[in-house]
């Protein structure tokens, strides 16, 4: 039997809390109500209480309240929130966690989702759930589920939805995790244009006994491998994909944040880095592309994305940013360089073939990469099997030299 915590503002969502409580229960699990309003009083009893909440992260809820600024106590709960979920879970109170919300109970929720780790069963019922969910889900692992109706009282269509939600957290509470590898961890970035090179680098270090998580550069995930590194759980890092930076820089949508690259190189965790992919900016359909890029050179991806190869003016600056961010490391870094090509497309006789673009990107890598960092330049292509045996190994040769 578990125990899933119910958070949620029960000043105006109580009844559909209650219900979601009811169908747990029904299915031979304990539940702790948690409740987490800021307008009128609870119409569902809590066994913790919005004061109890707010006591444990030194905010005065009386004051708070008492400005009546719905805003600044929705953002009061919302840095809460987090901290008696990580104080339940970390005491091994509580096994998942589910709520139910609109614009503020969702904010505030998913920040106390955000605080738990990775695997922990987490289920946010949303009318914002249809739409992007990126400033509530961040890196972590949180089902957003659309209500379909406002939550705001239980009809024929919210009971149906809310029971399959109790199901759905109670499935996941229940579901059993296979042990995990002990194997020491490496982390790997990569794209469609980077994936036979991935592929063949991670194959070498799981035969040296590694586990490899392979991450896609989409933004979320670079964000996502970044997150990870932090966490100290990784030996190694072979970030052969570093194209969100292009995004980050030119204005794409796939951009991971001013921080990526930043992780490994703060930790000092042995790392590769390669330009992969720095030719191309993501885009959603051409519609979508700012009339600003209009003349630049495009390949259709697929219906949905529409890639821009940079120019050397930009190629120029990502390779100073990366060179940059390779220079901040405080272990054991090395840059490869593939001349051929750094993605699939910009290979000779592709549609992103640009030799002034590459030797812009190449010369300015070098020009501003610290003195004392290993470059080693590669006379082929990124996909091929010597560029992802020579990124693998060499990780390898800087984990086992930091071993010794």
């Amino acid at each position: 039997m578990a125990t899933i915590a119910i958070l949620g503002t029960l000043d105006t969502k109580g009844d559909e809390h209650a219900f979601v409580a009811e169908q747990i229960r029904a299915r031979g699990h304990e539940t702790l109500v948690i409740d987490v309003g800021t307008a009128f009083a609870p119409t569902l009893k809590p066994d913790i209480t919005r004061e109890e909440v707010a006591k444990l992260a030194g905010i005065d809820l009386a004051a708070v309240l008492v400005k009546n600024d719905r805003g600044e106590a929705v953002t009061a709960m919302s840095i809460a929130a987090p901290i008696i979920l990580s104080k339940l879970q970390s005491e091994g109170q509580i096994d998942g966690v589910i709520s139910l919300g609109g614009g503020g109970g969702t904010a505030i929720a998913t920040a106390g989702m955000r605080a738990l780790p990775l695997g922990f069963p987490k289920l946010m019922v949303s009318t914002l759930a249809s739409g992007n969910t990126a400033q509530y889900v961040g890196v972590k692992d949180i089902v957003m589920m659309p209500s379909i109706v406002d939550i705001a009282g239980l009809n024929r269509i919210s009971r149906v939805i809310l029971s399959r939600a109790a199901g759905a957290i109670c499935g996941m509470v229940e579901a059993a995790v296979p042990q995990a590898s002990d194997k020491p961890v490496i982390v790997a970035s990569m794209f469609g244009n980077t994936t036979a090179c991935v592929q063949e680098a991670k194959k070498i270090c799981q035969d040296a006994g590694y586990e490899v998580l392979v991450f896609h550069a989409t933004g979320t995930g670079g964000r996502t491998m970044e997150s990870l590194i932090e966490s100290g759980l990784v030996s190694g890092v072979l970030d052969i994909t570093t194209t969100e930076w292009a995004d980050e820089l030119v204005g794409g949508v796939l951009g991971a944040g001013p921080t990526r690259l930043d992780a490994a190189a703060k930790l000092g965790v042995p790392q590769i880095i390669a330009p992969g992919c720095l030719d191309m900016v993501n885009f959603f359909a051409p519609e979508t592309i700012p009339a600003k890029f209009s003349g630049r050179t495009f390949y259709k991806h697929n219906p949905q994305v529409t890639l821009m190869r940079t120019s050397a003016d930009e190629c120029a600056q990502l390779g100073k940013i990366l060179a940059q961010k390779a220079n901040a490391s405080r272990g054991p870094v090395t840059v490869l360089l593939p001349l051929k090509a750094i993605s699939v497309i910009s290979a000779p006789g592709q549609p992103f073939h640009s030799p002034e673009a590459d030797v812009a990107l190449f010369t300015a890598i070098k020009a501003n990469l610290r003195r004392d960092i290993p470059l080693i330049e590669l006379d082929c292509a990124i996909n091929d099997p010597e560029f992802a045996e020579a990124g693998a190994k060499t990780l390898l040769d800087q984990i086992s030299a930091r071993v010794k």
